[in-house]
This record gives C-alpha cells, structure tokens and sequence, in this order.
C-alpha cells in the first residue's frame, strides 16, 4: 500500500514531453494543447470497426470536454488536468490508443476533470476515492491523481477476507477493476498511465498484477463465482512474457518477475516487489489449481530463494541492490516472507 516507488518520484514531465512526446514546456504551464493526437486516433479507431459510433461520440466529448475545463482553470488545478491530457495525448501519439485502454484512459481523465474542478487540492501520494465508488486514486505531483491499481486490488482482498458482511462490497469493487484492464501480453493486464523516471506510459508491474490475481482468488473462494478464475487464468499470461510487454525476465533456475516492465534490469530489482508477486500467484495456484500458475510460482520461488542473500546486510534488509530499506518496508518484506515460509 506504499508508494510505487521509494522517495521522491521523478516528475520531469517537461524534459520527457518535449524529448519524446512532442510537447513543447513543462507540465503546468498553461497553454493548450494543438491538433491532439486522440482526436485522430478514436476517429480512425471508429472508422475501422474497432470501437462503435456511440463509444465514439462519448470518448471525443469527455475529451473536448476536458479541453474547454482547462483553459478555465488556472494555478495547480490547470496544471494537473493539463498533465493528464498530454499523458493520453502521448499515448496516443505512440500509437498506443488501443479499444481495450480506452475505458480506464477515459475514466481517468473524467476524474481529474472533476477533481480538479471541484475537488480540494491534494498533498504527495494523497490517496481519494469518489462517492459510489471503491476505486482508489492517488496523486503524484504534475500528473494529476491516478488510478491506484495496487491499492485498490489490495481493499478487494481485504474485503473478500473479512467475512460475509463485506462480500457485496467485494464483488462491486472488482466489478469496477475487471473492465479495467488491457489487452496486453496476451491477456487482461493492469496497467499504469503515468510517467514514473523513464518509463513512458502504458506500463505495469508484478506486484500490482499478482496482487490482482490473489484478490481473483480470495473473491473465487468468498463468493465461489468461477467467472472470477476465468478472468485469472487468461490474466496469467503477463507472467509468460518478457518485459516491456510481460513482467518475466528467464533466469537459469527460472524467472524473475520485475516491478517495472520499462526497466526489467537486475541492478533495479525490488525485491519486496518480486516477494509480493509470487505471494499472489501462490495463493492463486492454490485456489484455482491452474497447472500454469503453480509453474509460474515454482519458477519465480527457485529464483527468489537464489536471490534473497543478496539483500540481506546481516542487520537490515536492502530495498533495491545497494540501497538500505527504511523501517516500514523492512517490515514489509520481512512480513512477505514470513507468509511465504
């Protein structure tokens, strides 16, 4: 439930937009955005058969809709809106506009018009919700408040394991979340939308997609709805796949399965990360008994178990290669591998 990444998160929207998505000035200066990218692309989207007419009226208007918001913003609240339309500006001059992205884009960028209209101002990683539901956002400074993949799959499995009271809310939060997801890496993946250091969106993580398979498996085994283990086993595929598509980099005793699919590199590994993405495809093994989770499982447990000493000081715990954990994520990772022993 912590932030992606430990410390300061990189904003250097102005140095990447102008670099390589074709923005000229940094995020938060208040100019507007010309020919958008998006416009062009849900056109060819809708005239190729890949989204309907009605899809189509409905994502140009929030679109425009959020245009004619911002040129009546001013300050921070400008600034953050502004941000979260060059974010999907970009993705879709990247040629990365696909129909199955096009709900939660959507939706983001619907949220940030309303929180930024009418909403407080937010502090670092400040997480918010909206009334009617159980998304969780959160705010990263320059990109607007986004959604919380991690979190808010971690509530469903706090939901679905605390008795019969919650499952209504359960089911409803994952309701929302399934339709979230992207085609990507040969199944239902969920991605982020945001810049985090040199990653571009889209991008996603192991942590935050084991962590939607182990709440797919405390929802099978809460309500025992098999549609929930039908959704997890296509959703297995990132975990077969190399980065930057897949999450599974092969190793020689099996797989390592990287918290970021932009930067796969060993000397970037989190390991907290790794430890928490087979927590969540054992659970699911043991609940689906899919063959394929339990392999994945067995390949990422050999590599883990290969590792481990390499972050570990003899007093404390390392966070990445080379650098200390600080107190609560040396519980966290403590406490993940007591639930893996």
């Amino acid at each position: 439930l912590l932030p992606l990444r430990r410390g300061v998160l990189r904003i250097a929207l102005g140095v990447i937009a102008a670099a390589l998505v074709g923005f000229a000035g940094p995020a938060g200066s208040a100019r507007s955005v010309h020919q958008p990218a998006v416009q062009s692309e849900l056109a060819r989207l809708w005239r190729g058969g890949a989204i309907s007419s009605s899809a189509y009226s409905s994502y140009l208007g929030s679109f425009n809709a959020a245009l004619r918001t911002v040129k009546r913003l001013h300050g921070t609240r400008a600034a953050e809106l502004e941000s979260v339309i060059e974010n999907l500006d970009g993705i879709a001059a990247r040629g990365m506009l696909a129909p199955s992205r096009l709900p939660v884009l959507f939706l983001t960028l619907d949220r940030n018009r309303q929180w930024w209209t009418t909403g407080p101002l937010l502090s670092t990683y400040q997480r918010v919700e909206f009334p009617g539901s159980g998304l969780v956002w959160e705010y990263y400074p320059g990109q607007g408040i986004e959604l919380q993949e991690l979190a808010s799959f971690a509530t469903v499995n706090t939901l679905c394991i605390a008795g019969a009271r919650q499952h209504a809310a359960c089911a409803a939060l994952l309701s929302e979340l399934i339709p979230l997801a992207a085609n990507r890496a040969g199944g239902p993946t969920w991605e982020y939308y945001f810049q985090l250091d040199r990653g571009l969106p889209p991008w996603t993580s192991a942590m935050s997609q084991g962590t939607a398979l182990q709440a797919l498996a405390h929802a099978y085994e809460a309500l025992g709805n098999p549609a929930y283990l039908a959704v997890g086993n296509r959703a297995l595929s990132a975990f077969t796949v190399a980065p930057p598509r897949g999450v599974a980099v092969r190793t020689s005793l099996g797989a390592r399965y990287v918290q970021y699919t932009f930067d796969p590199a060993r000397r970037d590994e989190v390991i907290n990360a790794f430890l928490q993405s087979l927590i969540g495809l054992d659970e699911y093994a043991q609940a689906s008994r899919n063959p394929l989770a339990e392999q994945l499982f067995t390949a990422g447990n050999a590599e883990a178990q290969a590792e481990l000493s390499q972050f570990d000081t003899g007093a404390w715990s390392l966070y990445q290669p080379g650098i200390e954990d600080d107190l609560n994520y040396h519980e966290l990772v403590t406490g993940f591998l007591g639930q893996l022993c």
